[in-house]
């Protein structure tokens, strides 16, 4: 809280020594190189860049949190609200200044500036070199996040006392009148640089390049509005001080970002292994493809998590599809399964006239085309003429589709865990769903691993049914170690379950069964299939909510 000051006459700026300026009292007026009205647009719009910057360094906090740590809703909220409340302490903290405002001002920008654009390159090391550590290292991501977004906040409230103090020095003004100048520029640049981060810094320059790129930004207009506006508030050793820091922040940031291809070409390497072929940043995710090619073991990484493994996919693609083609199936809704492996189950049985694939990636689906590793892992199931891809939320799609469109509908979507995913998991969609169902269609729904988090995988079938279906549950195991699409990406491989869930729904009650007219499944018998709808009944926990829209449960 800024505190009001009753109006004073401009008083004399204090000296220090022969020809040697020091610190003004707070309150006086500081002699500037231009006319006091020149000088307040200077320090407003000086204002206005550093408020876009504190905010470019919370986005990237939270965006690269969401990433490397999962469940944006979490991160969000702790980046959010330890960065507020460090700003408090940080304003409360800077009214000791107020005597050094310049100086004060000056030392804060370099400091933030070398912080907030090191602070994604710092995250990302940690997490590539020590994430898979046991022991307290592992939650060494989650500490530095904390510790980012806490000194962050403080260095960003420290701003807004001193601030207060530069303008009154300039022309002296009713406090109302001080802060609402204060805080329109603020608020405004807080404004671009929100809208910068995610239509220019973000898909042009990344995650790394752009921080970096604000820190440098923050730390040339921190040091050229305090040495060229305020320099005679300052002492001659502070000049020097300040020079010589801002000069080692801009050369350390420079650096840095001209290193930063090969750092994270190192960290990819470090995360995922030395057998990189594919690293891109889509619209929608980041798509890592290794092996694959000359007898090396295909994997395929969405956003960090090991979506496909080339050792064990077919055990969970045979899964997810097979039961639910049992039954009239000349019309197949796919949703997710841009890989194209839950296609090349699907299109397995002749009588299969269309299968709609909506993929909201179309990277990845032009990826699944033309990879000769991925394409002929899935049989080059996107050549075939039945198969008409789409490139669309979802959720959206469905609201536009006609009603009984579809005689099977395959949900081959993210964990429901997973923030972006819980929509597709919610009792709207699947009343969507069994809108576009023929009367005796089936749907089949991944639903997260039964051993690992039996009441998530419990909600979607309390859901489904929430939703007018009747389902039947089952679980297959077999998963490699590392395949998990856990929400938490810091889980140690000792986290990984060992199952994969699947729910299997319809208007009537569904029969778990594989068709004996239609080609043999490599790992799954009507023995096994059985067995597997046993164990996962055994793990049933009753009561539980559906989840929706506005009240997601999972």
């Amino acid at each position: 809280m800024i505190e009001a000051q009753a109006p004073a006459p401009p008083a004399p700026p204090s000296w220090e020594g022969a020809g040697r300026p020091g610190p003004a009292a707070p309150g006086t007026a500081a002699p500037l190189p231009v006319p006091p009205g020149t000088g307040r647009f200077l320090v407003l719009a000086g204002v206005f860049v550093c408020a876009a910057c504190g905010l470019v360094y919370e986005l990237e906090l939270v965006a690269l949190a969401s990433y490397l740590i999962g469940d944006s809703v979490t991160q969000a909220s702790v980046v959010l609200s330890v960065m507020v409340f460090a700003m408090g302490i940080g304003s409360l903290a800077a009214k000791r200044l107020r005597r050094f405002a310049a100086a004060g001002f000056g030392a804060i920008e370099a400091v933030l500036a070398l912080v907030g654009g090191t602070s994604a390159m710092a995250l990302y090391a940690v997490f590539a070199w020590t994430g898979g550590w046991s022991g307290p290292w592992s939650d060494g991501p989650r500490f530095l996040l904390v510790a980012f977004s806490l000194t962050i906040g403080l260095l960003i409230g420290a701003e807004v006392p001193l601030l207060m103090e530069l303008i009154q020095r300039i022309r002296r003004q009713d406090a109302g009148g001080a802060v609402a100048d204060l805080f329109a520029a603020d608020y405004v640049g807080a404004l671009v640089g929100g809208l910068a981060f995610p239509f220019v810094l973000l898909p042009f320059l990344g995650q790394l390049t752009g921080a970096l790129l604000t820190g440098a930004v923050n730390a040339a207009v921190g040091a050229a509005l305090v040495l060229g506006l305020f320099r005679r508030d300052l002492t001659r050793r502070a000049r020097r001080l300040l020079v010589v820091a801002n000069a080692v922040v801009l050369a350390v940031l420079t650096s840095a970002a001209a290193l930063s291809g090969d750092f994270e070409r190192a960290a990819r390497h470090a995360l995922y292994g030395q057998d990189v072929r594919v690293a891109v940043r889509t619209d929608v995710r980041e798509v890592v493809l290794t092996g694959g090619t000359d007898g090396r073991s295909l994997r395929l990484f969405l956003d960090g998590r090991l979506r496909v493994g080339a050792g064990d996919e077919r055990r969970y693609h045979e899964a997810l599809v097979r039961p639910a083609m049992t039954g009239p199936r000349a019309r197949v809704l796919i949703l997710g399964g841009g890989d194209g492996l839950a296609a090349r189950e699907v299109l397995r049985h002749p009588d299969v006239r269309r299968v709609d694939l909506v993929e909201p990636d179309r990277d990845l689906a032009r990826l699944a085309r033309h990879d000769p590793g991925l394409s002929a892992l899935n049989e080059h199931a996107y050549g075939d003429p039945r198969v008409h891809v789409t490139a669309a939320d979802a959720f959206r799609g469905l609201r536009s589709t006609p009603t009984a469109a579809y005689d099977v509908v395959v949900c081959d979507l993210p964990d429901p865990g997973i923030t972006a995913a819980t929509k597709l998991y919610s009792q709207e969609f699947y009343g969507l769903l069994r809108r576009v169902l023929a009367p005796d269609g089936r749907l089949v729904v991944h639903a997260g691993p039964v051993s690992a988090r039996p009441r998530t995988f419990w909600t979607v079938d309390a859901t489904l049914r929430a939703a007018g279906l009747r389902t039947v549950a089952y679980r297959v195991g077999g998963r490699a170690p590392g395949f998990t699409a856990d929400p938490d990406r810091t889980a140690g491989t000792s986290r990984v379950p060992g199952d994969w869930g699947f729910l299997l729904a319809a208007r009537t009650p569904p029969g778990l069964r594989l068709d004996a007219a239609a080609p043999r499944p490599r790992t799954l018998t009507r023995q096994s299939l059985t067995a597997a709808a046993r164990s996962a009944a055994r793990t049933r926990v009753p009561g539980l909510p559906p989840s929706t829209l506005v009240h997601p449960r999972y």
